[in-house]
Parts: C-alpha cells; sequence; structure tokens
C-alpha cells in the first residue's frame, strides 16, 4: 500500500475515532497555552494541569509573570520535571514578551522560537492551537507513530513533519496532530505493544517493524 493510500485512510479512521479534539493543557489565553506547553517537557499533560493552577493565579499574563522570582515559579512548579531551568525560563520569557510585544504573543515561528525555553514543537503547538495557524507540532510519540505506521523513515523529527505535511491535508493538521497524539496514548503506546493488535499498526507496520518490536 502507498504511504498516501495510507494516510488517507489513517485520517478518516482517527476522524471517526476522535471528532473532537480538546486541547489537553488547561489555559485561558495563548500565553498561558505558551507557559503549559513549555512546561509539558519531559512530564505529562495531567502533571502540568496541576500545576498551572497556582502559577496563573500569580502570574495569569506576561507583565504579572515577568515580576514573579524564578525561585517563586520553580517552588510553584517543582513536581514538573526540569522545574529550575523551566522557571528561569518562564521568567525571561514573560519579560521579553513585554519589552518586545506588550506582553503580547507573537504570531511567527522565528519569534516564538526565538524565547527562552521554546522549540520548534513548542512554537507549533501555540501556532496550532492558540491561533489556528497550519502547522504539525511533531513530538517523540508522533514521531514513533509515524515511523510504525510507515509514513516516515523515522530519522528524526524534522523529517517526520516534512513527510506528514505532503502526506495530509493542510487543513487537516492542526487537528491531526492532536488525534495521532490520543490514539497513542489509547492504543499505540511506547513499550509492550503488539502491533498485530493494533488498529492501525496491524495494517501498516511493515514485517520487519512487528518483529523488531515483539522482541524488544
Amino acid at each position: 500500500m502507498k504511504r498516501s493510500e495510507k494516510a488517507s485512510q489513517i485520517l478518516q479512521m482517527l476522524e471517526e475515532l476522535y471528532s473532537e479534539t480538546p486541547v489537553p493543557l488547561d489555559h485561558s489565553s495563548p500565553f498561558q497555552l505558551l507557559i503549559a506547553v513549555l512546561m509539558s517537557a519531559q512530564t505529562t499533560d495531567k502533571k502540568v494541569n496541576q500545576v498551572t493552577p497556582e502559577l496563573f493565579r500569580h502570574g495569569p499574563d506576561a507583565l504579572s509573570m515577568s515580576r514573579l522570582s524564578a525561585e517563586m515559579v520553580q517552588a510553584i512548579i517543582r513536581e514538573v520535571g526540569l522545574a529550575p531551568t523551566k522557571a528561569r525560563n518562564i521568567v525571561k520569557l514573560s519579560q521579553m514578551l513585554c519589552d518586545l510585544y506588550d506582553g503580547e504573543i507573537p504570531q511567527t515561528f522565528e519569534q516564538l522560537e526565538d524565547l527562552p525555553g521554546v522549540g520548534h514543537k513548542t512554537a507549533g503547538v501555540v501556532m496550532a492551537q492558540a491561533f489556528g495557524i497550519p502547522a504539525f507540532p511533531v513530538d517523540t510519540h508522533i514521531h514513533r507513530l509515524a515511523a510504525r505506521w510507515g509514513l516516515s523513515n523515522g530519522s528524526n523529527v524534522v523529517k517526520t513533519e516534512k513527510d506528514l505535511k505532503t502526506l495530509f491535508p493542510r487543513e487537516s493538521w492542526n487537528k491531526l496532530h492532536l488525534q495521532i497524539i490520543f490514539f497513542g496514548r489509547e492504543y499505540c503506546p511506547a513499550r509492550n505493544h503488539d502491533l498485530t493488535k493494533c488498529p492501525i499498526c496491524s495494517w501498516t507496520a511493515t514485517k520487519k517493524r512487528i518483529s523488531e518490536e515483539m522482541h524488544r
């Protein structure tokens, strides 16, 4: 089966499974989404959602967050992985937003990625989920599933993003990246996964891939 045929069938299946795609990270503004996504690295969305209510009570916007000390932010988010680094980046990022953009969130990849702690994936999530600008953020989970499904050679996330953007319609990107994440959590875990019993891997994965994962 051609990659394009796989992609078409996968898109249809994911739309049937996840017609609604609520953003997993709790937020009430683009700024809060940016902070939540920044914190989500090396931890779970659930853990982030546990600490953001207290954090956003003290710093609901860039101006108020910029006035907090990194030590205070770290104390609030201490249960999140890499808390010291993330706390410093959150305060610096907030100060930069105030200095450069009047506290607003810029809407280009280049400007977002210039902010402390913001990489390409984080910028993509903000572009897609805060502003509705077509983007296809690829994290390790999407990278893994794209390789399992034979949609990309899996060499790196940059290549995977390029391949997925080629295979799927531009208007589907923002929703699809969440649909793939939801599918991975429910049906396609990173470890101890029997590809032959997976609703998608069972017909998309190569025999070699199935054999390799069985022996891990």
